[in-house]
């Protein structure tokens, strides 16, 4: 019997949404974000998130995931399924370890900066690996917020949170 698990990680950064999106758009951002416990690889030419090079609903390119930056633990079959630029992807990826890979990154306009947004959907090909890797898989996505934020800084709101 299979199970999705799911969450979601915002944070309010006090940045303009398109320097945000400047950012999270390559994959020198995404690996920015993920340092220094884990590298993507990419192939030349595919750096950046852009309508021109990446194919929407068909497989862009395999990206290894390095962990360190050295030791490969996983690979994504980097799949974009929308692309809205200067606003956010869907992502549906198969990986080795997970038969569904869904991740959404949501960018919106807030009074000074932005919200970012990222929600994954998974499920694992080994089932009773679900709740030990959404442990893992929160940890590095609260990781890659806490990165954003130090690169963007931080706004405050009282009515603001995690989900999922």
């Amino acid at each position: 019997m299979s199970r999705r698990w799911q969450f979601s990680e915002t944070s309010l950064l006090a940045a303009p949404r398109l320097s945000v999106w400047a950012h999270a758009a390559t994959m020198a951002g995404v690996n920015a974000e993920l340092a220094p416990l884990a590298r993507m690889t990419h192939p030349r030419g595919m750096d950046r998130l852009d309508l021109d090079a990446v194919p929407l609903g068909r497989r862009a390119f395999r990206s290894w995931v390095l962990l360190f930056g050295v030791l490969p633990v996983e690979y994504d079959d980097l799949t974009f399924v929308s692309l809205d630029a200067g606003y956010g992807f869907r992502e549906a990826s198969p990986l080795l370890t997970q038969r569904v890979w869904i991740h959404e990154r949501r960018l919106e306009d807030v009074a000074g900066g932005c919200r970012l947004t990222d929600s994954l959907t998974f499920e694992p090909r080994i089932a009773w690996l679900g709740g030990l890797q959404r442990h893992l898989f929160r940890f590095f996505f609260r990781h890659r917020h806490r990165q954003l934020r130090r690169i963007f800084g931080r706004l405050s709101s009282p009515d603001f949170g995690r989900h999922g």
